[in-house]
């Protein structure tokens, strides 16, 4: 199937690269979908930090613990092939350390003084 300098285009290869270009979109697409509860963590993960950024630090550390917790309730119950970049370590641990941390945040966000801050 190779084909000489000055044959015609041969349609099979055609055929072969429409085939792979169509697979590589296809691969691109699962890999954006696979991680869209990634993004969705790292997307209130942004906001916590513009929150922080514009001076509302209990807000802005509440939305983190909060993104901490989402992200443990979708490492919790989606299966392990679409979790995507949230699939760290074991399924146990994930939902432990990323429990601990956004209740340990959540709780100081709501019980330390704001001293007269929002």
């Amino acid at each position: 199937m190779s084909s000489r300098p000055g044959d015609a285009a041969d349609p099979i290869d055609d055929l072969d690269a429409e085939r792979v270009e169509a697979v590589r979109r296809a691969r691109r697409l699962h890999d954006f979908v696979v991680n869209i509860p990634y993004y969705l963590v790292l997307s209130v993960i942004v906001l916590a930090a513009v929150l922080v950024l514009i001076d509302r630090w209990r807000r802005g550390a509440f939305v983190l613990g909060s993104a901490l917790i989402l992200g443990a309730l979708f490492r919790a119950f989606l299966p392990a092939h679409r979790v995507g970049l949230l699939q760290v370590r074991s399924r146990v641990f994930d939902i432990a350390a990323m429990t601990a941390m956004g209740g340990t945040i959540l709780w100081l966000a709501t019980s330390i003084d704001s001293l007269g801050t929002a």
